[in-house]
Order: structure tokens, then sequence, then C-alpha cells
């Protein structure tokens, strides 16, 4: 396809993941948009393509936006997404991540906008029963997070049955690492995400708190897939091209197909670093799955995806080159 020209709408495109992905479309050839609220995200994350502050529940400012950029395609990042959070407070949870794509599908519909990659979560799937992890397991999520984002899938799933629309859900499992060009890194307020709390036990900024160390895995702590943010914004570019050039709407998982206890990072990072990772053992987190592990098969079937940056080393090694940049250098988050 030729991309000259094309404008994608990046919701959530100041967090996280949503700014690797805008970096990623640039890379392409595409002009990523950036429409974000900035209660999650950062205002320096946006280095590509324009920046629209707006809420994701504003339905005339997203309508406004699409018109705007004549926006081709949808990105769709923006939500909250802390479990603890979203369990004591359901409401806004519901009201932000399910209310606001609703105004967003609408806004879409109505501007013509045909092609939607939404950003999902292993957590629609709640504790599995078989492992790995197949996109046509049951969904049965355990935190109103997750239930969310199930809701989200089925919504669209119905609007494409209504509307002529097409979407790519990807369901990804742990992001970890940050940029290898060091302009982008994960910042979060509170810090959930276990890698940076790993990194920052080791700066002797915090005690790291193991939560649950009887677990039937390898050491007793719980097992996750761990996934390169860049791999999961590479695999969001495709997904887009993959509709754009006619595939048909799909859910798919994005991992690598192995799993990492959580004692695997501490020393991982004590051996990179080499620095101590003070650490204690609490008790189990209602919900917490012991193991997490995609089959990413259909992905890389369906989009010819494959993990580049996702071994443990690499996704420690950029996290700590971007967290060490922070602590030597606080104006970094500052600027841009």
């Amino acid at each position: 396809m030729s991309n000259q020209n094309k404008f994608v709408l990046v919701t959530g495109g100041a967090g996280y993941i949503g700014s690797h992905a805008a970096k990623a479309l640039a890379a392409s050839g595409v002009v990523p948009v950036s429409y974000d609220n900035l209660i999650h995200g950062h205002r320096w994350a946006v280095k590509w393509g324009p920046f629209v502050e707006g809420d994701i529940c504003d339905r005339a400012k997203l309508l406004d936006t699409i018109r705007r950029y004549d926006i081709s395609a949808i990105l769709h990042f923006a939500g909250f997404a802390y479990v603890g959070e979203s369990t004591a407070h359901p409401e806004r949870y519901f009201n932000n991540n399910v209310v606001g794509s609703l105004a967003l599908f609408d806004a879409a519909i109505e501007a013509g906008v045909h092609h939607i990659v939404f950003s999902s979560t292993c957590a629609t799937y709640g504790i599995p029963e078989i492992l790995p992890i197949t996109e046509d397991a049951p969904q049965f999520p355990v935190n109103p997070y997750g239930e969310t984002k199930l809701v989200i899938e089925r919504a669209l799933r119905w609007y494409a049955a209504a509307h002529p629309l097409t979407y790519t859900v990807l369901r990804y499992f742990n992001a970890a690492g940050a940029d290898p060009d060091g302009e982008l890194g994960e910042t979060h307020d509170p810090e959930t995400h276990l890698i940076p709390l790993v990194l920052d036990a080791a700066l002797g900024l915090n005690t790291l708190e193991i939560f649950g160390g009887d677990y039937q895995t390898s050491d007793g702590t719980c097992v996750r897939d761990y996934i390169h943010v860049t791999d999961l914004a590479n695999a969001h570019v495709l997904a887009l091209q993959y509709l754009i050039q006619g595939g048909t709407s799909i859910a798919l998982n994005l991992g690598t197909g192995e799993g990492h206890t959580i004692l695997d990072v501490i020393n991982s990072v004590q051996k990179m670093t080499g620095r101590d990772v003070p650490h204690r053992l609490a008790g189990r987190r209602p919900g917490d799955p012991p193991i997490l592990v995609a089959d990413p098969s259909l992905a890389e079937k369906t989009l010819g995806w494959h993990h580049q940056h996702s071994d443990l080393e690499s996704m420690i090694r950029t996290a700590w080159a971007w967290r060490s940049a922070q602590i030597d250098n606080p104006q970094i988050l500052t600027t841009g």
C-alpha cells in the first residue's frame, strides 16, 4: 500500500505502548495523530506527528479530530489499566474504557473510518485451564479491567457485523522493555510492572514485594510471558497493514510462548547490573494466575510477525538504560 499522506489516529498515543506504536507508524511512512488526555500519558512521549489533548469519552472532539486530519484508520490504546484500581473502582473502568471506546467507534462509523486495531489483553482469559493460551481459549476475566477489555472486544464484533468495519484485536501479554534508541520508555505512576520495579529495587529505591512463593512452578513464583514493547509496536503496524490489504477481522495473541518466573527476572537483573535486588515474600494476590504464557503462532501466521527484541536480556537491558537515564538526567522527562 502507499502510505503517502496517510494519517492514523492513535488513542492513548502519549502512553507507554501507544507512543512506541506511534514511532513504528512513523517509520512505516504513516503520520500518527496522538490523542490523549494525559492522565497517565506524557506530553514528552509524543515525538512523531500531531498531538491532540482530549478525552476518549468526548465523541464530538474525536469526530472533529478524525475529520480534521482525514484519519484513515485507528489504533486504539486509550484506557485505564491498573488491575487493583479496577477492582476498587469498577465504575471508573466501565465509564472510561467501555463508554469511551463506544464513543470512539461511533465517531469512526460516522466519519467513515473502516479499520481499527484494538489494544486488548491476556487478562480477558482470566485463569487459564490449558497452556499455552490460544485465541479460542475461554474468556472469563477475574477483574473489572479484563472485563472491560472483553466487553470492548464483543462490541467491536457487533459493530463490524452492522457496519463496513474490520478490526484486529491484539491480546498481549506482559509488555516490557524500552525503545532501543533510548527515545521512549516506561514511566508509570504508580508503577506496577515487574521489570521496572525490580530495576528500582536494584537502584535502592524500593524493596520488591513478591506476591506468592508457593505456586506450582519451578521456583514457586508466578510465571509470565514478557514481550518487548517494540515488538508490540511493530505488531500493531503489521495488523493495520493486514486490515488495509483486505484482511478479515481477527483476534491475535502477542507473546513469545516462553515464560519467566519472578525469580528468573530478579536473577537476570542482578547478573546484568551487578547489583543486589532486595525483595521480600508476601501473600498471594487474589485472582493472580500461576502461569500466563501465550501461543503466538496465529499472529505469526496471519501477520508474518516475529518477536525480535523479546529475549529477557534485551528487555532488561533496554529498560535499565532508560531507567538509568532518568536517574542521571531527570530533565529527560520534561523535554521534547
